[in-house]
């Protein structure tokens, strides 16, 4: 238990002013603490009171009936897809530009991810270009709800009814996310979150699958836990992808927090946005006037240099950057290998691009001053 709480106390210390400015950082407090020592001395630590309680208040939060937990968003994914019959054959339209696992969990299945290019002014997948890949084989749309923006679940929906499509929203980086006042994750016929370290907020490890469909939550719950109905009487295929009680106590807690987090991530965002908008060598992101964004990330794009060149300059300055991200999917040597193909042209672009600099709700006055003050200088010097 020692080593657990000298790591929680370790990720809790402020950075001094001459080390590095990271990307992201949990932010964790005494509240978790005791909630984790709580579960620890309860001596149930496997799913239990505690994530159903998680399960229920993370739901409500995202306005949606029922919640089913996860051992991560992966797992979170690849639950979902089950849950709706997604099988051998069956295509999926979705994003190109977006962590591997989006797509991933469509070829555990033996589904075929069908990437459709991104809006390059939000990076989400472009609602004006899903219809043409259509086919008869096409069983849902996977829309990722990239950096925190909401997709444009207007059109997307639309698409859907038209052609009797499922939807399945990746919200691993939208916690408390809205479009047009209405929560991500209550849009679709199932939406999964993450809740990495990085995220907007965190379980350690975690995710969760969102549906207000009685069906599909008992079909989840069945494949989280090795299909059983009753302890060892097993009736589908299943897995063990578990939340444990500790995660669920730290969930707890920082769901309290969230909103709050939010707000300082869309205040940070607006602070660089003043402060870099007149650049002529980068474009400050761009947000949908009918979202809430919550910048899980902050990503600027850049026309004078390259990306990873400005990344190395800012490292050196003590500011970490990250690209998210570098390769789309349908380039990424295992996609090639399955015969993917395509020539998406705004993802390819904008993954030469684009950059994420530090947005979170850590950041002080200071650090924001320096991210500022050291991008400028970089940039007048090129």
């Amino acid at each position: 238990m020692l080593w657990f709480l000298e790591i929680l106390q370790q990720s809790n210390k402020l950075k001094n002013d001459d080390m590095m400015i990271p990307i992201a950082k949990p932010l964790i407090s005494d509240e978790e603490k005791k909630a984790v020592i709580r579960v620890l001395e309860s001596g149930r630590l496997t799913q239990g009171k505690t994530v159903e309680e998680f399960e229920k208040k993370f739901a409500s939060y995202c306005d949606v009936k029922y919640g089913i937990t996860t051992s991560n968003g992966t797992t979170a994914l690849h639950t979902a897809v089950m849950a709706l019959g997604i099988e051998k054959e069956d295509e999926v339209i979705t994003s190109p530009l977006s962590f591997v696992a989006s797509s991933n969990c469509l070829l555990y299945v033996g589904a075929k991810p069908v990437f459709v290019d991104i809006d390059p002014k939000t990076y989400n997948i472009d609602p004006d270009l899903i219809e043409e890949k259509i086919t008869e084989r096409t069983k849902a749309i996977l829309p990722v709800h990239l950096y925190g923006q909401p997709c444009d679940m207007d059109k997307i929906m639309k698409i859907a009814r038209k052609y009797n499509l499922l939807v399945i929203e990746d919200a691993s980086q939208a916690h408390g996310a809205e479009f047009k006042g209405k929560k991500i994750g209550s849009f679709g016929n199932v939406a999964c979150f993450s809740f990495y370290p990085t995220k907007n907020m965190t379980t350690a490890e975690g995710g969760i699958v969102l549906t207000n469909s009685d069906d599909i939550d008992n079909k989840c719950r069945l494949i989280r836990n090795h299909g059983q109905t009753d302890v060892y009487y097993h009736n589908v295929l299943g897995f063990n992808f578990r939340m444990t009680e500790i995660q669920a106590a730290i969930g707890i807690e920082q769901l309290k927090k969230l909103n709050e987090w939010n707000e300082t991530r869309i205040k940070n965002a607006k602070f660089l946005t003043e402060n870099l908008k007149d650049l002529n060598d980068i474009i400050t992101p761009y947000v949908d006037s009918r979202v809430k964004h919550v910048f899980h990330q902050y990503t600027i794009r850049i026309k004078k240099m390259s990306n990873v060149d400005l990344s190395k300059k800012l490292e050196k300055r003590g500011i970490q950057t990250k690209i998210y991200y570098p390769i789309p999917i349908h380039k990424q040597i295992f996609y090639k290998k399955l015969g993917y193909n395509d020539s998406l042209f705004e993802a390819e672009l904008a993954s030469k691009e684009i950059l994420s600099i530090p947005v979170h709700p850590s950041l002080s006055k200071g650090d924001l001053e320096k991210i500022v003050k050291q991008l400028r200088e970089i940039l007048r010097e090129e």
